[in-house]
């Protein structure tokens, strides 16, 4: 039985390795579970088996990509005291994951665009719902001290991520001018600060 599990393990580790690397070499457009599976060497039943549908691996792919940057993104607030430090933080760790894992953050920012390749599940979102809890507990204190603007969490997000996806996504697809990502590191920190910062800071 032991054996078993760890060869499902094994499998489940190698097809999520693989869909990742075929759609870092063949864009969505070569992203097919035919590439996989050719890539892979591991059978359709077996893809089904583990994640029920080609779309169950992408789902799969993307919660696991999303929970290792919101890993990163917890540590980087949950050790600054200030409001300030830990907005920053939070944005120069976003950055910073996406320069250090490119295939995974072109795959990450991509895949909500790929409507026809991955639908939203509850399994997703219970996957990364664990580090959402822990940054809004950090950002609830400071909102009710108005040291952050007091809007909904979902408008937050957009204020604080929205600049931060747009820019890394200039500079993954090349477009011309945002090729410098260290401008974003640069300019991004202070300037999303500013924007969410309340009126008591």
């Amino acid at each position: 039985m032991a054996a078993k599990q760890a060869r499902g393990r094994e499998t489940v580790e190698r097809l999520l390795e693989t869909a990742l690397d075929v759609y870092t070499r063949s864009g969505p457009e070569g992203y097919t579970m035919t590439a996989v599976i050719a890539a892979s060497g591991i059978s359709v039943g077996s893809l089904y088996h583990h994640f029920g549908s080609f779309n169950g691996l992408t789902a799969a792919l993307y919660s696991r990509l999303s929970a290792e940057l919101l890993d990163r993104l917890v540590e980087a607030v949950e050790s600054r005291r200030t409001a300030r430090t830990g907005i920053r933080a939070f944005v120069t760790a976003y950055l910073r994951w996406c320069v250090d894992n490119r295939a995974k953050a072109h795959f990450l920012l991509g895949m909500p665009y790929q409507a026809h390749l991955i639908t939203p599940t509850e399994a997703m979102l219970a996957e990364t719902a664990p580090q959402l809890r822990r940054i809004l507990a950090w950002v609830a204190p400071h909102m009710e001290a108005g040291r952050i603007v007091a809007v909904p969490d979902s408008l937050l997000g957009c204020l604080i991520i929205g600049p931060i996806t747009e820019s890394v996504t200039r500079w993954l697809i090349g477009m011309p001018g945002a090729d410098d990502i260290a401008e974003a590191f640069k300019h991004l920190p202070d300037r999303i600060w500013a924007s969410v910062k309340g009126p008591a800071d």
